[in-house]
């Protein structure tokens, strides 16, 4: 007989319809967290760091929350399973608000960074609820529920600008510091909402193994693939999306100007989650990829036109859109590459290695806007998305079968 806890497909796919519902809500809640800080941080940074260089380093310092999150996350859901992994995570989201809100009435620095680490931990939670939506899922129905569930950010593209926009001078002279306390009780919410979660944990290793060794399977060219495509398209948008508000503001736009164009940009991340998943069953991964990358070129090509409002807003929403495609299709081709026992570790070295990269990137944002300008942190972005695209393009190629 079958383990109890192995998980089953069914065809209608209906508890992965409920559960897909239920993390798009929670999406919705948990990416105003992401939304506030990275529209904030730069700000706050400017304002309560050393210099002026340190200003994206809260956002940085986010960032490698999300990097150093992943791998606890994924433990705590093998050990305990999903529901209580994610509420960890959505914790930590509390725990984020109230320590920057702190921070900034006391205008202590090193409190603010530690209150971003601490959203960039539930940023890795929120970012695995694609992966969990993907567990109880059908492998015909498993690119809609990834892209389904991202679509609950076209929420919180409202929910995070428009509380930044309408509490960010309520507590004067202390900008922001009301925000972050919005940002937790959305946390809060989250976690009321993720109790609602019902996903089996992965077969029992005792019963039947731990699957192959992780080295084997990240070592699979089709697991490469993806892994270099979704932390390529990840780390750009970060560096381009970081840099945006501040070379915004240094471009005469007001605040009010780059949080809509944050707004904007992360609209375009997540509208188009409505069919990006029809569009991977009826196209296949590789070219719903392969347009993504190439919209974050064109992205870039925009950036570097002109100073103009419609330059960054453009700029931010060919951005958004070409990451949708490409992280969307780069998660949908890491499902492929497992079985049920395998998943967690695999899924949660893939966020290992994008978020790793995305670090990386967030560090030299600020770097390259303070010491080069605007356009030399977009020229970053062509040779980076060029090699992806090789990549994606060979692999595509060879898995042709041969013609006589």
């Amino acid at each position: 007989m079958p383990s109890a806890t192995a998980i089953d497909h069914p065809t209608d796919d209906r508890l992965a319809r409920r559960n897909v519902l239920v993390l798009a809500i929670a999406q919705a809640l948990a990416g105003g967290n992401q939304a506030v800080m990275v529209t904030t941080g730069g700000i706050i940074g400017a304002m309560l760091g050393p210099s002026k260089g340190f200003a994206t380093l809260p956002i940085s310092i986010m960032v490698i929350g999300m990097w150093v999150g992943t791998l606890p996350i994924g433990a705590l859901a093998r050990r305990y399973g999903r529901r209580p992994a994610l509420q960890v995570g959505a914790f930590m989201g509390v725990l984020s608000g109230i320590l920057c809100s702190y921070a900034i009435l006391h205008g202590i620095f090193w409190l603010f960074l530690v209150g971003a680490f601490c959203s960039g931990v539930y940023a890795a939670s929120h970012h695995a609820y694609r992966f969990a939506a993907a567990d109880t899922a059908s492998v015909a129905f498993r690119p809609k529920a990834v892209s389904w569930v991202l679509a609950g950010g076209c929420a919180s593209a409202v929910i995070g600008p428009q509380l930044i926009i309408f509490t960010k001078d309520f507590w004067q002279p202390f900008l922001f510091s009301v925000t972050f306390l919005g940002q937790a009780a959305l946390a809060v919410s989250a976690m009321v909402v993720l109790s609602l979660v019902k996903i089996p944990r992965p077969p029992s290793t005792k019963e039947h193994g731990s699957g192959r060794p992780l080295s084997e399977i990240v070592l699979t060219p089709r697991f490469i693939t993806a892994a270099v495509c979704g932390a390529a398209s990840y780390a750009m948008m970060n560096l381009i999306m970081t840099s945006a508000p501040l070379a915004m503001l240094a471009c005469d736009h007001t605040i009010t100007q780059a949080t809509l164009g944050l707004q904007w940009h992360v609209l375009a991340m997540y509208i188009p989650s409505f069919f990006t998943g029809s569009l991977i069953l009826r196209f296949g991964v590789e070219r719903i990829v392969f347009l993504g990358l190439a919209l974050i070129i064109a992205s870039g090509v925009v950036a570097i036109s002109g100073i103009a409002l419609w330059n960054f807003w453009g700029c931010l929403v060919l951005l958004g859109v070409g990451w949708n495609f490409s992280f969307i299709g780069a998660t949908t081709m890491v499902t492929q590459c497992y079985a049920p026992s395998e998943r967690n570790k695999v899924q949660a070295f893939n966020d290992f290695l994008v978020f790793g990269s995305m670090a990386l990137a967030s560090f030299s944002s600020g770097q390259l806007l303070a010491s080069f300008g605007w356009a030399s942190v977009n020229y970053v972005l062509f040779p980076t998305i060029l090699a992806a695209s090789a990549l994606l393009l060979w692999r595509k190629l060879s898995d042709r079968p041969a013609t006589i």
